[in-house]
């Protein structure tokens, strides 16, 4: 019995689309161009159909260093409906580490931008096993017709990279099932017929599986930025009345700190979606002030099982600083320490559905670990309430122990975000992994104030219990952010703030 073409993730997320609305404007890049259902899956069909002619056939893995966000959609899609292997590789990488990537991960071919050249060329001698070097430009002269599909449900259709601290970053095999059923994301989200999702430079890796497919197959057109930092959203969301947004709470402090928005018209957007980080009150309000039309929604997943729960946090129907409840063929559960299913308890996340991980390449110790029967254990700590809301309460390794107490740094970050004329906080323990520790809280200030940290440890003093209080607070310019590429603050880094300052704690 032949394999159903709905199988295959490029098939049900591209082809299946031009085929109910051929006309439907899929896809913008850039203000420049647009292209319709039909034509992009045209495009991709040609890239495919080129890359069958290079000699990659199904099974393949590929490593793809692609900087350009609409080569990246249309080089992944075509590779997924031809069975090749995507290795989703992050141009942001050191070149070092980029390189022994891909010595790890098994790629005998390798596609690339014009914007990566001079790297490809100072990695290319040391990878012999690469036998196959594609420019992405050169794929766009097959024929547009569909190619023969393969890869199906539980065969390999990438590799997305983990953003891990230590050693080289785990390749995270998805398949073609558990990222289709990662596309039904925006079903479980309001939507209009006129609705128009925006996004920038994030889309390799896990961004492309969860933001780019979901957007294509619930039918959004997707607004695709090289760009997508706090100048050049204020350009784009009223230019293309964007409607739905992803972003992590830094974004907004960045946003929101400057009086660079204020004047621009943001009034398209209905639906903000935040993961990633903790979202403060302070900084719901101060979102909610500035876009009062919008619902706003917390989210929890990780690389390995992304976007597993979901609430709106603004109407009161998910509780603030929860993550909302498993989504629909999801699950999610909270254990001990002996893996027993605790309620309103602190304890490890378990994330269990068709879109988890298949396991991580090449490591299957690593893997038994954290895949316990249907339930991915990834060492985030939480509680789960009886009516199933998930609280995150963070990794175990950003936990800190003062005076004999357990606690997380969003507590005080919270605290110090809600004062007068703060924009962002971050909070860690000094020494890193002592059995008792001191807070380090570093603050930025919000444009035309200044702070006193004197005055803000006098502040938090009346606020905190004794083991939240900081034992010393540094007024910094910026704080430190992972590298998103998309021009604005990725995730905050505890880890670079106790390296920075932790030594001031003496």
């Amino acid at each position: 019995m032949a394999r159903s073409p709905y199988g295959n993730y490029g098939h049900a997320i591209l082809t299946a689309g031009a085929m109910r609305t051929p006309d439907r404007v899929a896809l913008t890049y850039c203000g420049e161009r647009s292209f319709t259902y039909e034509e992009l899956n045209a495009n991709v069909n040609r890239r495919a159909n080129a890359l069958l002619a290079a000699g990659i056939g199904p099974g393949r893995r590929v490593a793809a260093l692609l900087n350009e966000t609409l080569t990246v959609a249309e080089v992944y899609l075509a590779q997924a409906k031809i069975g090749a292997v995507t290795a989703a590789l992050n141009p942001y990488w050191p070149v070092e580490t980029l390189r022994d990537v891909v010595a790890a991960s098994g790629c005998t071919a390798f596609v690339h931008d014009a914007t990566v050249a001079e790297t490809v060329g100072r990695i290319r001698d040391s990878l012999p096993q690469v036998t196959t070097w594609i420019d992405a430009g050169e794929l766009a002269g097959g024929p547009d017709a569909e190619p023969p599909l393969a890869g199906f449900h539980d065969d390999p259709l990438a590799l997305y990279y983990t953003s891990g601290t230590t050693g080289l970053p785990k390749a995270v095999v998805h398949t073609h099932a558990s990222s289709l059923a990662t596309a039904q994301i925006w079903l479980d989200v309001p939507r209009g017929p006129d609705a128009v999702f925006g996004t920038g430079a994030i889309i390799w890796g896990i961004g492309f599986p969860a933001i780019v497919g979901p957007a294509l197959y619930a039918g959004l057109r997707l607004v695709l930025e090289q760009d997508w930092g706090p100048a050049n959203f204020l350009r784009v969301v009223p230019r293309e009345r964007v409607t739905h947004v992803s972003q992590i709470p830094s974004f907004y402090a960045a946003l929101l700190g400057s009086p660079d928005h204020e004047g621009v018209d943001l009034s398209s957007i209905r639906v903000i979606m935040l993961g990633g980080e903790p979202l403060t009150a302070p900084m719901l309000d101060r979102i909610k002030a500035r876009l009062p039309e919008a619902g706003v929604y917390s989210y929890y997943g990780q690389t390995e099982a992304p976007y597993t729960c979901m609430g709106r946090v603004d109407d009161g129907s998910t509780p603030l600083g929860s993550s909302g409840r498993a989504r629909t063929g999801n699950a999610v559960r909270v254990t001990d320490p002996g893996g027993r299913r605790v309620i309103d308890e602190v304890g490890e996340i378990n994330l269990a559905g068709p879109h988890r991980m298949a396991g991580y390449d090449g490591l299957p110790e690593r893997t038994a670990e954290v895949l316990r029967g249907d339930w991915y254990v990834g060492g985030d700590l939480g509680s789960v309430s009886a009516d199933g809301v998930l609280r995150v309460l963070g990794r175990r390794e950003d936990a800190i122990v003062k005076g004999g107490v357990w606690t997380q740094p969003a507590a005080v970050e919270e605290a110090a975000a809600a004062l007068d004329g703060v924009a962002e906080a971050g909070a860690v323990g000094v020494p890193e992994g002592a059995a008792d520790q001191r807070i380090l809280l570093a603050v930025v200030p919000r444009a035309g104030h200044s702070l006193d940290a004197s005055k803000l440890a006098l502040a938090l003093a009346d606020t905190l219990p004794a083991h939240r209080r900081p034992d010393h607070i540094v007024v910094a310019e910026e704080l430190p952010h992972s590298q998103d590429a998309s021009g604005g603050p990725g995730k905050l880094l505890r880890k670079a703030i106790r390296d920075q300052y932790g030594h001031l704690l003496g």
